[in-house]
């Protein structure tokens, strides 16, 4: 069986990073200099190596491009105080990865390669972490069929890969939402808790439109009566009422299982708030904003970390928030960033060291 001492690596000729502005990280846009390789085929992972980011060459027929087999994981790494380097939590992205890949028929990505793969790439591209506040080290691990068969069935041959990319915050101000009443992001029964392309291709209409008015994001419902809520875009959402932390429920499938969100829980937990994760009615919103006992909005993922929402629009109703008072999500923000660069201890073993 292979295992991360084979990762083959070849160098680079010259290094991009000195043609970086470090002052202008936009999310996702710059890449560091290498990238991890692995394919998949009769039944195990070979050809794995670390080699210099450049194109890859695809066939036309590629699954992937005609059926929609991809999947994809968000994760970041930063360097602490000490200039140590630790990566948040990879392994709850492993076993997320995982349950995306058996929900689309592809194989289990094994730990070797996704953690300790990941590891020594980083461990190659340290150089590249900025060192700023609100930015990271980005790790994009993903996998697609290849295939190449323009037949509609599971795909015998894979690749893996992993990218890294340093990036500032991903909103930087504060969010408005749009409540989306019209199209749908996923249904129980379907691939809404897996995080694959399609689940955000199909997301792309209503974003879109919602832009256009003026709103950053949409914050989804249910498929049915368009009453319950799910998550917002790229991430799921936290309501504070009567001092109270709420998150839509998991149990129908239809929510992604966020790691930041589940950071969010053990650390409202830790500072003696009550979470609950349960279904939520749009109705029970508006009621509790228009008693005034809505205290505060706030989305979690790994690439926006927490954003504050200082607006929510359903039905023609403007839901404003002031953002300065929004205490609870700046402190969880706050307790997470000082844990990741190492001001405050680890208490829950969420860092790996590179």
């Amino acid at each position: 069986m292979p295992a991360a001492k084979d990762i083959k690596i070849t160098k680079i000729t010259k290094s991009k990073i000195n043609d970086l502005d470090w002052n202008n990280l936009p999310f996702g846009k710059y890449f560091t200099d290498y990238m991890l390789e692995a394919d998949y085929a009769n039944g195990e992972w070979v050809s794995v190596a670390i080699k210099p980011y450049q194109p890859l060459t695809l066939d036309p027929a590629l699954t992937a491009l005609h059926y929609g087999q991809s999947i994809f994981e968000g994760i970041k790494a930063y360097n602490n105080v000490d200039g140590e380097t630790y990566i948040f939590r990879p392994h709850e992205n492993l076993i997320r990865f995982n349950k995306s890949a058996d929900r689309m028929c592809m194989p289990e990505v094994p730990e070797w390669l996704f953690i300790d793969g990941m590891r020594q790439l980083i461990e190659l591209e340290k150089q590249w972490i900025p060192n700023k506040e609100n930015h990271a080290l980005y790790v994009r691990p993903f996998m697609f069929s290849t295939d190449a068969l323009l037949g509609v069935r599971p795909s015998l041959t894979y690749k893996f890969m992993i990218l890294l990319s340093p990036t500032g915050p991903y909103f930087a101000a504060p969010m408005k939402i749009f409540v989306e009443e019209k199209y749908t992001r996923a249904a129980p029964g379907g691939v809404g808790f897996s995080k694959n392309a399609g689940n955000y291709g199909g997301s792309l209409r209503a974003a879109t439109e919602a832009q256009k008015m003026g709103y950053d994001q949409v914050l989804w419902t249910d498929a049915h009566e368009h009453k319950w809520l799910q998550e917002v875009g790229m991430m799921n959402v936290f309501f504070l009422i009567d001092n109270k932390a709420i998150t839509p429920s998991l149990e129908e499938g239809t929510i992604l299982k966020g790691v930041t969100r589940d950071s969010v829980i053990t650390v409202l937990n830790d500072l003696g708030i009550s979470v609950e994760e349960r279904p939520i009615n749009i109705d029970e919103l508006v009621q509790a904003y228009e008693s005034g006992r809505l205290q505060e909005v706030f989305g979690t993922g790994t690439a926006a970390t927490i954003a504050l929402i200082q607006e929510l629009f359903y039905n023609g109703k403007q839901m404003l928030f002031d953002v300065q008072q929004c205490e609870i999500a700046n402190k969880v923000k706050n307790i997470l960033n000082e844990v990741r660069y190492g001001l405050l201890p680890d208490t829950h073993n969420w860092l790996v060291k590179v």
